[in-house]
């Protein structure tokens, strides 16, 4: 911890001029020593009995796994806020 009083004020600012949002359905995770892979994407065959699943993917997430474990606890918290406000999922 800092004991700089500048530091302590410092707020954090999202820059959103350039995002782009996309809706995946299918996430695919995958590690090595360094990183951590998630590959996000859209099952294109959800409604065909049957067939293969055919699953365009669209975007790829590589982390270190500092970042990844964050992402980790980001996610948890997440989840238990939304099961409490909507109920439990069911996988």
């Amino acid at each position: 911890m800092s004991d700089d009083p500048a530091a302590a004020q410092q707020k954090l600012r999202f820059d959103t001029t350039g995002i782009k949002s996309s809706y995946c359905n299918v996430c695919n995770a995958t590690s090595t020593r360094e990183e951590v892979v998630l590959n996000f994407g859209l099952n294109k065959t959800w409604d065909v009995a049957g067939a293969d699943l055919q699953v365009q993917l669209e975007h790829r997430i590589i982390l270190s796994p500092f970042a990844a474990k964050r992402l980790q606890q980001l996610l948890t918290q997440l989840m238990t806020e939304h099961e409490a406000r909507y109920g439990q999922l069911n996988q």
